[in-house]
């Protein structure tokens, strides 16, 4: 019997049963393979479960590899090289680098699966690249006699792009350019490509940021057609539409923004009625009655799907006619809105609300630093009252909500005329920015529960609407999360019901530790992702039921989707939408949410590292913030960023890395180093292309 016919009778018996498996031992027996044979039948098995001919599974088990062993996913690699393919609801799968042939990070693939005794993920190989996940990288071109050739700044991305003569487009030794692949005929040999578009030195002004832009594929401009398109609305206050909407023009209502805002999206107002309750007015931007769905300028916008808030820059979700003009609820000027005016009692107990289109005029443009010195005292203005009433009720229904509290640290970077970063100071959080989060978060509740419980025929046959949803941690987070905490000496155990209100107390015990960022960062990585989904599962960190996004028309597209929602049940309730379409728009925007936020933490990493780069030999105390096989990653607090100890550089000894124990431990000399523990540290290297920092501990 040849290697071919054996092969072709193992695939026979796995696939006459194939929700079953097979020890090596039994197969054997059932092909009548000799004792003599059996050594190399056994590396016959290995070798089809290799290649993904069959499944191989733990303790020399096999199966059937049928349709149902070949999964899709997004193809995740980091800096070793191997990565994962994610899966929902199912573990992920672990992919080698000779296994993903030529696949690259963030690609969409098709992969066989077959078992591996050596981890807890299965193991698969890249059969077929369905969707690239980068149609164009961001690299550093550098010529060559016979062709040149593009490194991306990606450090996922481990494969150079040659760049055949007379596809260079200009470019120079060194310039940042952004390349696409024409060619690539095999994994063992690099792609070819060209170049597109030429960005510039590395040190010209603004070439970082707009390489992190073109990095994540994030579209600039508008095209003309969505530029005419959007200048062709107005504010035009018929006698019709001012019947079609609750004019409160004569009301007090006022916005509170950052100093730099240039899009003013939210307004609000408070008063109380004869009964002595608080009348709450939440006024949202109308962005539906300008942007008509499925035109040029609102497919554009679903494209988007949000505002991307860089360093230095803004992108829009839409031009900015509309996003700084016409939408914008300008101090002195009449807007249409969106309003959600709550009843409250005096303890913040909502009694009863109204949800209606609505026109305003802003009686004031506040940024949240004059408003904090008015709630403080230090200064004084006419609407001082209503401000510290806003701020009385703003705390108590913070009291009232059993949300887990994490006020994560966040930096600003101040930068001169030219884009240089020249300080880096933490990001103050005010009252009154929780002031204006809390009737933020109480407008998004009340339109949601009045969509999912009061327009709902039954919790079975819920109306189609789009929520914002936080689903709960799975339970080996939970375990993991818990065993950290026992590393830094809590008295915690896993609870059989993992609630918010854990949750909650956690992160208050996590507050009063000296290693309370390191906590704090272990408990938001141990919690799910929140999304936009028709499903309604509540919010787990918020500890909402109904929660949904209603309060950024101009700069989220979901809010948008929303508003037009709610104007649609008000004309009539029976008239639903394509659920099925609904939900497909709500992926992509948790996608572009998702995709956004990664381009922002680059776009302040990249000045945080240019930053240091003036500090290469000074000496900072920092803690250590993350423990992996490779080194020690510690943060400096004053810049919040974190830098890597190599572990070929802790050279006093022989250190042993133990995972469960959060530690380095020397096997000689006995010192160790621990997680949250403070050491000081020298920066020695300084890369922006990678946005990493290298540090030595001091002496």
């Amino acid at each position: 019997m040849d290697i071919q016919e054996l092969k072709s009778r193992i695939k026979t018996v796995l696939d006459t049963k194939p929700n079953r498996d097979f020890r090596t031992k039994e197969l054997a027996k059932r092909l009548q393979i000799s004792h003599q044979r059996y050594n190399a039948f056994r590396q016959t098995l290995k070798d089809m479960a290799k290649s993904g001919e069959i499944l191989g599974l733990r303790k020399n088990r096999f199966r059937s590899a049928g349709a149902g062993y070949d999964v899709v996913g997004e193809l995740r690699v980091n800096s070793q090289g191997y990565g994962f393919v994610l899966r929902e609801n199912e573990p992920d799968v672990f992919i080698s680098k000779k296994n993903m042939g030529m696949a690259l990070h963030k690609d969409i693939v098709r992969v066989r699966m077959y078992g591996s005794s050596k981890r807890d993920n299965p193991e698969g190989q890249v059969l077929e690249i369905i969707e690239r996940g980068h149609g164009q990288f961001v690299g550093t071109y550098h010529p060559g006699r016979k062709y040149g050739y593009v490194i991306p700044d990606d450090i996922k991305v481990q494969i150079d792009l040659i760049i055949p003569h007379g596809n260079e487009n200009g470019a120079q030794e060194g310039h940042k350019v952004v390349a696409e692949i024409e060619e690539w005929t095999h994994h063992a040999m690099n792609p070819s490509g060209r170049i597109v578009q030429v960005l510039g030195f590395p040190d010209d002004p603004g070439v970082d940021v707009l390489s992190i832009i073109h990095g994540f594929e994030i579209g600039t401009d508008f095209s003309e057609t969505v530029e005419k398109e959007a200048k062709k609305k107005s504010v035009d206050i018929s006698a019709q539409e001012q019947k079609m909407r609750l004019d409160l023009r004569k009301e007090t209502v006022f916005t509170i923004d950052p100093e730099d805002a240039k899009d003013f999206d939210d307004a609000i107002s408070l008063k109380t009625n004869e009964k002595g309750n608080w009348l709450l007015g939440v006024h949202i931007a109308d962005v539906s009655h300008y942007v008509d769905e499925g035109a040029s300028v609102d497919l554009e916008a679903r494209k988007r799907g949000t505002s991307v808030y860089l360093v230095d820059r803004v992108i829009p979700m839409l031009p900015e006619y509309l996003s700084n003009n016409l939408c914008s609820l300008v101090q002195g000027e009449d807007r249409f809105t969106f309003s959600v005016i709550v009843e409250l009692s005096p303890e913040a107990k909502v009694l009863s609300y109204d949800i209606q289109p609505s026109i305003i005029r802003s009686a004031m443009r506040f940024n949240y630093e004059q408003v904090q010195k008015i709630l403080d005292g230090k200064n004084k203005h006419e609407l001082s009252d209503t401000l510290k009433q806003m701020d009385t009720l703003a705390k108590t229904l913070g009291k009232r909500r059993a949300s887990i509290d994490l006020d994560t640290p966040e930096v600003k970077i101040k930068l001169d005329d030219k884009g240089v970063p020249v300080e880096i100071v933490p990001r103050e959080r005010f009252d009154s920015h929780r002031l204006v989060e809390e009737f933020m978060l109480l407008a998004n509740r009340v339109v949601a529960r009045h969509v999912g419980k009061t327009l709902s025929p039954s919790e079975d046959n819920p109306t189609p609407f789009v929520y914002r949803i936080h689903e709960k941690p799975e339970h080996q987070s939970v375990v993991e999360l818990v065993q950290l905490a026992h590393a830094f000496g809590f008295e915690i155990n896993v609870p059989k019901k993992i609630t918010p209100t854990f949750y909650k107390e956690l992160a208050k015990r996590f507050k009063e530790h000296p290693a309370t960022t390191v906590l704090q960062d272990a408990l938001v990585r141990s919690m799910t992702k929140a999304k936009y989904s028709t499903m309604n599962v509540g919010h787990f960190g918020l500890s909402f039921g109904y929660y949904s996004h209603f309060t950024s028309p101009i700069r989220r597209y979901p809010d948008l989707m929303v508003h037009r929602l709610l104007k649609r049940y008000a004309k009539d309730p029976k008239n639903w939408p394509d659920i099925k379409a609904l939900e497909k728009i709500c992926q992509q925007n948790s996608s572009s949410e998702v995709k956004a936020m990664d381009a922002e933490r680059a776009s302040v990493k990249i000045k945080q590292v240019e930053y240091l780069e003036q500090h290469i030999g000074d000496c900072f105390e920092g803690f250590i913030s993350r423990l992996v096989n490779f080194g020690i990653f510690i943060r400096l607090p004053q810049f919040l960023v974190d830098g890597l100890v190599h572990i070929r550089d802790l050279d006093d000894d022989y250190y042993i890395f133990d995972e469960k124990k959060y530690e380095f431990r020397g096997e000689h000399r006995g010192k160790i180093y621990r997680l949250g523990e403070t050491v000081r540290v020298c920066i020695t290297r300084v890369s922006r292309d990678e946005r990493l920092i290298d540090f030595t501990l001091a002496e």
